[in-house]
């Protein structure tokens, strides 16, 4: 059956069939699965006011648009379907847990959550017996790490794995994902400081998250705490304390004297035990997240992964996220090596071909070859979605708009993790300051900043931003000979702070009209040297000579954006008239003047940006 003709072109029309598309798919793609040519399909777009290209990522709702059009019901597939199918087509199942007398217990993930400065890095040093703190950055915990620790309960040794998330409102991204692969939340709460807007946004996580929450009401030792408060103001959030009828526990704690620390590890056990069921089969191969990636310059690509179900060995083909590789070495939070991870273990894994992503899933499968072409179907899909994200759609009612020019922000990230420069690309993305400008990043990555960074720079006039990371080799000496600008960071406010500036240095300059005086015409004269001649006197303000000026008859605007260009006061000629004074001017070639007009001046001055 043919459609309609859409501006001449004639297609196959749709049954209302339901057409599955991945994200960032090209019309070539549609074109392919109802049998038509791409070109046509490029052509009905056209007349409905989008142009595109046949091969380009295309954004979502263009592809439903064009599907309604021709009576196709579009499915943008979601990632996790699009995995799912991508697995699938290799004979894996994702998420398989086997038989369910193959399960045995496994220990609690806990991440660890809330405001900045509220004492979670402290917790977690008391807990671990150990101190990372000191070596941070702005008292911001800038990676996020995974360890284990031993506690009893009820005379049995039990372990417990703990996820730390960062603490600054520009990781919210990385702190969701914490949340997501996480069984029980630990919201830390100040006594002293309250509930604060991060501790909201913690709890929102770990509520859409659907996870049982502890609250730890950390600085019991310090001057003015009230943990009773923290009770009262945590119920507006449906976290009822246990004492108060809820079934929230609560535990007062100090992270820096080590107060209470056991109490709250043994209600992390009991809330694990009354809420879940936390059971998971080890005889499977191995699947996860990755909780973080960095590029180590002995090790090459380090991933931190947490085994979820089945058992991680040493030699394991693995495959996360779009990096793929065998695991060569498997090392715990104290730098001891391993040789199995069973569900619930966090360790570091070395042997991947490239850094994974925070967040992204790992599965074990039967040889290399699978590894590396999931890995590249992954690599591929992301791409395109990418290219469709970010895409800027131009219809034919605003291409005058888009063909002006528009000053445009190029940036190069790298980091000495994925997680931190997904965040911090993430939180660039987000300021907003206005139409005018606009910000792109061409290129992100882990590792140092490499020749190949700054060739890219030189080619699309880019600034480079490393951060925790310094240029490698010849690339500081290419730099500075091609003028590329470099700037490190160890902060990640710092860096957003300074790129908001540089976007707002490049806006064009807005202007306010600032009113300089009002004149009132008493005589008008005719010169044939100097056309008409308006004779005033100042009534407020001041008459500047070649100020800009507009004229009143009755109230009502006659002429605007006149030039006051000439301006006597007797014979002489004169700068500015000040209120009070008479004085003769002329509006440029205007001669339509006449007695009682007003004359009001006025200056075009450049605004300050808030």
């Amino acid at each position: 059956m043919q459609a309609p003709s859409v501006g001449g072109v004639r297609l196959p029309k749709g049954q209302g069939e339901t057409i599955r598309l991945p994200r960032g798919a090209s019309l070539t793609d549609f074109a392919e699965k109802i049998n038509a040519n791409p070109a046509s399909l490029v052509q009905v777009l056209f007349h409905l006011g989008e142009m595109v290209t046949a091969t380009a990522s295309v954004a979502d709702e263009i592809l439903e648009m064009l599907g309604t059009e021709m009576n196709y019901n579009v499915q943008v597939v979601s990632p996790e379907e699009e995995d799912r199918e991508l697995l699938d087509s290799f004979d894996i199942s994702f998420g398989d847990e086997g038989d369910e007398e193959d399960w045995v217990v496994r220990p609690p993930v806990v991440t660890i959550m809330g405001h900045v400065d509220h004492g979670k890095t402290r917790l977690l040093d008391t807990i671990r017996k150990a101190n990372v703190r000191e070596g941070e950055a702005g008292g911001i915990t800038q990676h996020i790490g995974a360890y284990q620790v031993q506690t009893e309960l009820e005379g049995i040794e039990r372990p417990i794995t703990f996820i730390d998330t960062p603490g600054h409102e520009a990781f919210t991204a990385m702190r969701a994902r914490g949340a997501k692969s996480t069984d029980i939340a630990v919201i830390v709460v100040a006594a002293d400081d309250g509930v604060m807007p991060q501790t909201v946004e913690a709890i929102n996580h770990a509520q859409a998250a659907d996870v049982p929450i502890v609250v730890a009401v950390n600085k019991i030792d310090v001057e003015g705490a009230n943990p009773a408060k923290i009770r009262q103001q945590l119920t507006e959030y449906n976290l009822v304390a246990e004492e108060y009828g809820g079934d929230t526990m609560f535990v007062d704690i100090s992270a820096k004297q080590g107060t209470n620390i056991e109490q709250l590890l043994e209600a992390i056990l009991l809330t694990a035990d009354a809420a879940l069921d936390l059971r998971a089969n080890p005889d499977m191969e191995a699947q996860g997240v990755t909780i973080e990636g960095h590029l180590d310059r002995g090790r090459g690509p380090v991933a931190t992964v947490l085994v979820q179900r089945g058992t991680l060995r040493v030699g394991d083909s693995i495959v996360a996220g779009d990096a793929s590789g065998r695991v060569r070495r498997m090392v715990d939070e104290h730098g001891a090596d391993v040789t199995e991870a069973l569900p619930s273990r966090p360790v570091q894994v070395i042997g991947l071909t490239s850094v994974p992503g925070a967040g992204d899933t790992f599965l074990v499968v039967d040889e290399d070859r699978v590894a590396r072409q999931i890995a590249d179907r992954r690599r591929a899909r992301e791409r395109n979605a990418e290219l469709a994200s970010r895409r800027k759609r131009v219809s034919l009612e605003d291409l005058d708009a888009a063909l002006k020019e528009t000053s445009t922000l190029n940036l190069i990230i790298k980091g000495d993790n994925s997680g931190t420069v997904e965040a911090l690309e993430d939180a660039l993305m987000k300021l907003d300051v206005g139409e005018d400008v606009d910000l792109r990043v061409i290129h992100r990555g882990v590792g140092g900043i490499t020749e190949g960074d700054i060739n890219l720079a030189i080619a699309d006039n880019v600034i480079v931003m490393g951060f925790n990371v310094r240029a490698e080799g010849k690339a500081t000496e290419l730099a500075n000979r091609e003028g590329v600008e470099i700037r490190y960071y160890s902060v990640i406010y710092q860096a957003i702070e300074e790129i908001e500036q540089a976007l707002k240095g490049m806006l064009k300059p807005e202007y306010e009209e600032v009113e300089l005086g009002r004149a009132e015409v008493r005589e008008v004269f005719k010169s044939s040297k100097f056309g008409t001649i308006a004779g005033c006197l100042v009534m407020n303000g001041e008459i500047r000579r070649n100020a800009r000026g507009r004229l009143l008859r009755d109230s009502v605007v006659i002429a605007e954006n006149l030039p006051i260009s000439s301006l006597r006061r007797f014979k002489d000629d004169v700068v500015e008239v000040r209120e009070g004074f008479e004085c003769g001017l002329t509006l440029g070639t205007y001669s339509d003047i006449k007695v009682d007009d007003v004359i009001e001046t006025f200056e075009m001055r450049e605004k300050p940006r808030a």
